[in-house]
């Protein structure tokens, strides 16, 4: 039970992780219909810019605790803000000029635009993984292994609680800009039909732009939280982690906020889950599989609404 307990520990904090990512996936193409492939890209240029801050700041394990907190904060500040800009950049050149062309054009320049990130990230800052010392040490220790210290010891650090609380509070402040401010229902407007949306006085180019710089932002701060959690990034994690968060966006319903949070946990637990107790080598297989099996019997996915189609 206590393997069990910090399995699924662990599960919560990748999942959050992936849920946040999704986010972006899903708020895009809840508005204009497409697939934005170049948004685990903006994940790891997010994690490479909070990298840089980092290490220009000098920050340490070592620095005082305000000190500390103050110096991320400023780092997650202008790693969003850097990041937004990247996600602004990609929505101009690779979806606005070919918003009205046939789907698989921006498709294809979104794969583009991926390959592009890539590639500049692994010139300009090299292949090789890049590796950062932890700086939020400690934790809590829930059980303590049995009197006889032979059973398992389960532990929540500091770091996973920052990674699920943020999660919740981006999620719910999410939610509510969504549902009760004049931009969400901007979005909210565009999503059902951009042309009447248009028509009533919608500005429906800067609330694409500003949907694709919020699921820009969303995923600098997953960047960070990555980083600061596993220790090591390389220009190839955000294809990695894209595919899952994009996995996890259809598995909980593409368009719905909820459903890619609840996708990212489902996706995160399932990998941690069958890496514990199976294979570590096949987790990507079962994650895949659950998809596949939730589509086939639900082709909305768990949280999405049936597509209805305007005549």
């Amino acid at each position: 039970m206590d393997y069990f307990l910090q399995q699924l520990i662990n599960g919560v904090t990748l999942g959050s992780i992936y849920g946040l990512i999704a986010i972006g996936y899903t708020m895009v193409y809840g508005i204009i219909g497409m697939i934005n492939f170049a948004h685990g890209d903006i994940f790891m240029i997010g994690s490479f810019i909070a990298l840089i801050m980092i290490v220009a700041l000098g920050i340490t394990a070592a620095t005082p605790l305000l000190l500390l907190i103050a110096a991320l904060v400023l780092v997650l500040v202008i790693a969003m803000a850097l990041t937004a800009f990247w996600g602004w950049t990609v929505e101009r050149i690779a979806y606005r000029p070919l918003r009205g062309s046939f789907r698989l054009a921006p498709l294809i320049t979104a794969i583009g635009a991926s390959i592009a990130l890539q590639n500049f990230v692994q010139i300009s800052q090299g292949a090789r993984n890049k590796p950062l010392q932890p700086l939020v040490q400690g934790g809590f220790q829930l059980t303590d292994g049995g009197a006889d210290g032979s059973g398992f010891v389960v532990q929540l650090s500091y770091m996973q609680i920052l990674i699920i609380v943020s999660t919740v509070v981006l999620m719910l402040g999410f939610t509510f800009l969504i549902n009760h401010t004049s931009l969400g229902r901007s979005q909210r407007a565009c999503e059902q039909d951009r042309k009447m949306a248009a028509l009533v006085g919608v500005n429906v180019d800067r609330t694409i732009s500003l949907t694709f710089v919020m699921g820009a932002a969303l995923a600098a701060v997953a960047g960070l939280m990555f980083l600061m959690y596993y220790g090591v990034v390389d220009f190839f994690i955000g294809f990695v982690a894209g595919v899952k968060a994009f996995t996890a966006a259809v598995l909980g319903g593409i368009g719905s906020l909820p459903g890619a949070m609840l996708g990212g946990l489902l996706i995160g637990l399932i990998e941690t889950f069958w890496s514990g107790y199976f294979s570590v080598e096949y987790k990507d297989v079962a994650a895949f599989s659950i998809l596949a099996i939730v589509l086939i019997f639900m082709p909305e996915g768990l949280l999405g609404k049936p597509e209805v189609e305007k005549v």
